[in-house]
């Protein structure tokens, strides 16, 4: 995991000697919103206007916060709208890589059919030469302005979920006005305690910041299975009927790599996710839905993690296992 300096390059891991081994995530730098009529959102510029085939996104099958968009552009459409590229899996010296001609066929890139770009790194410094920072996916980048809009997950889902609506007719709401408030409380728990939990777990580099990750992620994997074991989703309204939210998304997508990745690489070991009876079955119900297990790759995302960090997997020897069917709930 590198980042730009001054639009220079720099294969540099996380630094934990400056907060006593602990891993902080920094916040995403590029944050535009595309609006159905190109007013400004709640930060960055005006201009950004709901346009099919204006815009690109970048990702990894591997990543858990890509992961996000990739759903969210299929439960609402946008496959036709919104083109893609795909990452290989392997994150090495220059970072993220669009490597089509990866010795194995199944971690081939798709390529930039933008730029014909070899790194991701490139698609940062073509917004800005000089661009400071980590170099992250997603991107969601603008074939008319030639820059990126956005490069933070949960504002790009939030983008998908309403702002092409008239384009592609698709009225599916997993942000419902009614609900926010209780979504962003959930969302804010998760994000620290699960979502970034299992990172604060894997990259922490002292124990007692490990064993403090470690604990926090599985009290609240205790209280979200406890909650579920009592209703369908993780919203319900005031009338106790429950909601598909993108609360729902944005844990899925870190739990359908737990058993796999963070339970073993990251050391989250108390307890496997299908070992939880609720939060399998609500993993069964999430899987079920038309398009989402299309958006799953586990090959990418067992060889990214176990092969990409050295410092943690020194033999970037991937696992075998677990074996098929491993996901909670799979079919």
């Amino acid at each position: 995991m590198g980042l730009l300096i001054n639009g220079q390059w720099h294969d540099q891991w996380y630094d934990t000697s400056k907060t006593d081994g602990a891993f902080q995530r920094e916040d995403a730098a590029i944050r535009h919103w595309i609006t159905a009529d190109g007013s400004a959102g709640p930060s960055g510029d005006a201009g950004f206007k709901a346009e099919s085939g204006r815009y690109h996104l970048y990702v990894s099958l591997a990543c858990p916060w890509a992961h996000r968009t990739l759903i969210f552009r299929e439960l609402k459409g946008l496959q036709e709208h919104i083109s893609v590229s795909v990452v290989s899996p392997d994150m090495l010296s220059q970072g993220w890589e669009f490597d089509t001609e990866h010795p194995d066929p199944r971690f081939r890139s798709n390529g930039d059919e933008l730029f014909n770009s070899r790194y991701l790194h490139q698609i940062y410094t073509r917004h800005k030469p000089d661009y400071s920072g980590r170099v992250t996916v997603p991107v969601l980048w603008d074939k008319q302005r030639n820059c990126i809009v956005s490069n933070e997950s949960s504002e790009i889902i939030r983008m998908f979920n309403s702002a092409f609506d008239q384009i592609t007719g698709n009225s599916l709401d997993f942000y419902p006005q009614a609900l926010r408030a209780d979504i962003d409380a959930i969302n804010e728990r998760i994000y620290h305690r699960v979502n970034n939990g299992v990172y604060k777990a894997g990259f922490a580099t002292a124990a007692d910041k490990y064993e403090a990750a470690v604990s926090t992620l599985f009290a609240e994997l205790d209280q979200l299975d406890t909650l579920l074991a009592g209703q369908r989703w993780l919203v319900n309204d005031a009338l106790g009927q429950s909601h598909l939210t993108e609360a729902d998304w944005r844990l899925f997508t870190t739990l359908v790599r737990f058993d796999a990745v963070y339970f073993g690489h990251f050391k989250c070991n108390l307890q496997l996710i299908r070992d939880y009876p609720a939060l399998s079955r609500w993993m069964k119900r999430l899987q079920k839905l038309p398009g989402v297990m299309d958006t799953v790759n586990l090959d990418h995302i067992k060889r990214h993690y176990y092969f990409s960090h050295d410092t943690i997997n020194p033999t970037r020897i991937v696992p075998v296992g677990p074996r098929a069917g491993f996901l909670p709930g799979a079919l």
